[in-house]
């Protein structure tokens, strides 16, 4: 009987590891974007931009536009866990203000300047609005079920679907109105969130007023 022969070569990465390179490469692509346009970017430029093969980077993502996706994807979890705990009586912007200020997932993450230019490129370029769009799109039926846990009532039910569609879109409108005004991307990091904060709240408010 022989002996069975070990594994070679790189251990298998992580899928925290994973999520980290995903991230880099999302950065390295609007980075790219913004110098020299979504059209004249290239999957190995960005592949090169993090040290990997431009086969890495199409293994992670269909396109060179959907390569933003982890940016814009990254506060989705906590945000629904806001909604989750949003006490009862409690205005929404008022629930949401102390987490605006303490988790930075909700405010563009560590570098709110690069997503804040993603939204404003996406304002003129198709594929990246699509994404943009897309991600809203998926996040609502996360909200929508925690919403549903919050109130006690089954993830089908229709007042949670519309309150989320009404969350979701008072997020988008904030995050947009902040972007297309905030064009510095040199600020201050802490600025720039402390700014997409107040944005945020003051739509929550506004969502929170209904329509009269």
């Amino acid at each position: 009987m022989t002996a069975s022969r070990g594994r070679t070569g790189r251990p298998p990465l992580t899928q925290e590891r994973k999520a980290e390179i995903r991230l880099e490469i999302a950065r390295a692509a609007v980075d790219l974007f913004v110098d020299q346009g979504v059209a004249a970017t290239t999957g190995e430029q960005i592949g090169q931009a993090v040290g990997v093969s431009a086969r890495t980077v199409w293994r992670y993502f269909p396109s060179k536009e959907s390569c933003v996706g982890p940016l814009l994807t990254a506060g989705i979890d906590a945000i629904a866990a806001c909604l989750r705990e949003w006490e009862p009586g409690r205005p929404l912007g008022e629930a949401f203000a102390r987490r605006l200020e303490t988790d930075q997932r909700l405010v563009g993450g560590p570098d709110p300047a690069t997503v804040g230019a993603l939204v404003r490129l996406a304002r003129t370029e198709p594929a990246l609005r699509a994404v943009w769009l897309q991600t809203y799109d998926e996040a609502e039926p996360a909200f929508a079920r925690a919403l549903a846990d919050r109130a006690g009532v089954p993830a089908g039910d229709f007042r949670p679907a519309i309150q989320a569609a009404m969350f979701n879109a008072a997020l988008r409108a904030a995050v947009e109105h902040h972007a297309w005004r905030a064009a510095d991307t040199a600020a201050d990091p802490a600025t720039v969130r402390a700014e997409l904060a107040e944005a945020i709240r003051a739509a929550l408010v506004v969502a929170s007023e209904g329509v009269s």
